[in-house]
């Protein structure tokens, strides 16, 4: 199974670890959007999305990169992590999936997972999560990306 993974990691490196987790049990690449090339994600069978949560939404570029690409059909993926829980009524993730969907891709799931998180207000106190995404939580992505492949028939 080709697997590309898309992933905007700009501030503690923690989205990039849940990537390297997923990419681990999917044998995928991981791309920054900037590196990422649409002609390789239309010839993937399965494309990942993700990164952290900024004022409880996705990156600016991760957003951009999935505008900008053509509309077509395939599979895909989204993942996030993130200081604070995800709303169930405003998931942060919800914008990106939509925008895909919207450009053909068939959504297989959504991750996401706490992280080391140094907003402003959390600067004051050293930060939040500072131990996330801890063993577990890369666990819990190695898992989601089991199923995915088990989604896919390719165990």
């Amino acid at each position: 199974m080709r697997t590309v993974i898309v992933c905007a990691s700009v501030s503690h490196g923690n989205t990039r670890r849940v990537a390297d987790s997923l990419a681990q049990v999917l044998g995928a690449r991981v791309v920054s959007p900037e590196q990422a090339d649409p002609a390789e994600l239309a010839d993937a069978d399965l494309v990942g999305f993700g990164s952290g949560v900024f004022y409880s939404r996705l990156h600016p570029a991760l957003m951009s990169f999935a505008k900008a690409l053509p509309t077509g059909r395939g599979r895909a993926f989204v993942f996030a992590t993130s200081g604070l829980p995800e709303i169930p009524l405003m998931p942060f993730t919800r914008p990106l999936i939509r925008l895909l969907e919207g450009k053909g891709f068939e959504v297989d799931g959504s991750f996401s997972c706490r992280a080391f998180d140094t907003w402003t207000p959390f600067k004051l106190v050293g930060g939040i999560n500072k131990q996330r995404p801890h063993t577990g939580d890369l666990a819990a992505a190695r898992a989601f990306a089991g199923q995915l492949r088990a989604r896919r028939g390719h165990l």
